[in-house]
């Protein structure tokens, strides 16, 4: 029994009460392990969200060709071998055919909206939204949606509202957070993987606007536009890509943090498609030597190599040299940060601009335009100058021996000579250096390139500008989207040195 004094201090303790407490000690000793292990269950967090996620399914008619679509393949002999059959059978006899394909998605809505990724409806002809209580609904309208970020608004009409779910701010997920996905893999509707935040911020060389969260929690082809929720139930991400040489989870998936989804999504939105800021300049990467040279401690902020002459940035006195410290309030660590920066700007927002200019800082109000289509990655490449433009139009693209390759365009007799179907259009690879970077990354003479850095490339001058690019923007690596003779799609990434 517990003895204590009016000043609570403890002043015996009998045997029993010591074998009580020692006891309970034990207990707290054996739970803590798997309290570190996360959350214990998270049924009750599932079990409310799962109506909102769907199931999408897609048909497409291919043209006939006499080859096959392109798609993953299940192993002989495994369970879904069969499945895989199914939607991706072969093209027999030329004749025009419906291809089927499944990813994920969630309701924004109750009225209908729908948020899945670009590429998952991208050439759709029908798409259908399958529901976890057996409903499906057509989707009537395709709102909007936006390559750059991989994401997609769809339109259905419900016969009475639908579950929907709220997004959070992803700007809150730290390394190590608990995350939940829920989706459509292989096919498997309503599956829920857990796992944490593997890194953010994560730039995988996809395009100009990489941002993503990493996480373990396991995604897989079919996972495409789900939800990537926290533990509150919120979506903090959609997710889009995983790094895989299976095709299959590796603990390496990435998602589109909410925070940029709901911005780009409120376009889609209102407009049916987004309209993004505009600064209107070329950066480049400050690197130790250019650094030194400017007298900045450090490499930080992005260097402007040029200035659009009727953009913005030139309008309020910025010039090729200038460094970009700060944008907005928010300092610009890298090239890389600026053109995230300004395409989340309000279009006609005057916007303060911190430079170094000749050893001293210069502050200037920039009024933001909106970036034309055209020209989507200008602020995230090096400057294209005309006198390397021209060098590159002199040289005989054919035998440019970038990463260890030589490349030529996909003519006829090219295409006869490895086997090429005309459904596949890109700039063929003729020869690879050994032990190259492409031959290390197993990039094989026949290969196809369909795009650099999500980049639709249909000569090989394209690709040479595209690569320099890269180089220039001091990327460690590039980004290729390959296909081989069949068809076949798939993404390498090649050290560029």
């Amino acid at each position: 029994m517990l003895h204590r004094s009016s000043q609570g201090r403890v002043l015996s303790v009998s045997p029993g009460a010591r074998w009580a407490w020692l006891v309970a000690a034990c207990l707290v000793l054996l739970a803590a392990p798997s309290l570190a292990r996360g959350p214990a269950s998270v049924a009750d967090v599932a079990e409310n969200l799962q109506s909102a996620v769907v199931n999408i399914s897609t048909t497409q008619t291919l043209k006939g060709t006499g080859e096959t679509a392109p798609g993953p393949r299940g192993p002989k002999g495994s369970p879904f071998e069969e499945f895989f059959d199914d939607f991706f059978e072969e093209d027999e006899g030329g004749v025009p055919r419906k291809v089927s394909s499944l990813g994920s998605g969630f309701v924004i809505d109750p009225s209908g909206l729908i948020v899945t990724n670009n590429h998952v409806i991208e050439g759709a002809d029908e798409i259908i939204i399958n529901f976890v209580d057996g409903t499906k609904l057509k989707v009537t309208k395709i709102l909007g949606h936006d390559p750059k970020t991989d994401l997609a608004l769809l339109k259905v009409e419900p016969k009475a509202p639908l579950k929907a779910i709220e997004f959070g701010n992803s700007s809150n997920m730290r390394v190590g957070d608990w995350v939940m996905a829920i989706g459509n893999p292989f096919g498997l509707g309503g599956s829920v993987t857990v796992g944490i935040i593997s890194a953010t911020k994560r730039d995988i060389n996809a395009g100009p606007y990489d941002d993503f969260l990493q996480t373990d929690a396991a995604i897989n082809r079919g996972n495409s536009g789900g939800p990537l929720f926290n533990m509150e139930g919120e979506v903090i991400g959609v997710n889009t890509a995983i790094i895989s040489p299976t095709g299959g989870s590796i603990g390496i998936g990435f998602a589109v943090p909410s925070n940029t989804a709901v911005k780009v999504l409120d376009q889609l939105r209102e407009y049916g498609e987004t309209r993004r800021g505009w600064l209107g300049v070329h950066v480049q990467n400050v690197t130790d030597e250019i650094a030194e040279s400017l007298g900045l401690a450090d490499p930080t902020g992005a260097l402007v190599a040029k200035v659009a002459p009727d953009g913005p940035a030139a309008a309020a006195g910025v010039k090729p040299s200038d460094v970009i410290l700060k944008f907005d309030g928010v300092v610009i660590g890298s090239m890389r940060d600026l053109p995230r920066a300004v395409v989340g700007t309000q279009i006609g927002k005057d916007v303060p601009v911190e430079l170094l200019r000749d050893g001293k800082t210069v502050d200037v109000k920039v009024k933001i335009g909106r970036l034309p289509e055209d020209n989507a990655d200008e602020a995230a490449d090096a400057m294209d100058d005309e006198d390397n433009e021209e060098d590159l139009e002199r040289r005989n693209p054919e035998h440019e021996g970038l990463l260890g390759l030589s490349i030529a365009p996909l003519t006829d007799a090219l295409r006869s000579e490895y086997g090429i179907g005309h459904s596949v259009e890109g700039v063929i690879i003729t020869d690879v250096e050994p032990d190259s970077p492409a031959a290390r990354k197993n990039v094989k003479p026949g290969d196809v390139i369909v795009e650099v850095t999500q980049e639709e490339v249909r000569q090989p001058h394209d690709v040479v500008v595209r690569l320099q690019a890269v180089k220039r923007s001091g990327r460690g690596r590039v980004l290729l989207l390959l296909s081989d003779a069949k068809g076949e799609l798939r993404f390498v990434a090649v050290p560029t040195s």
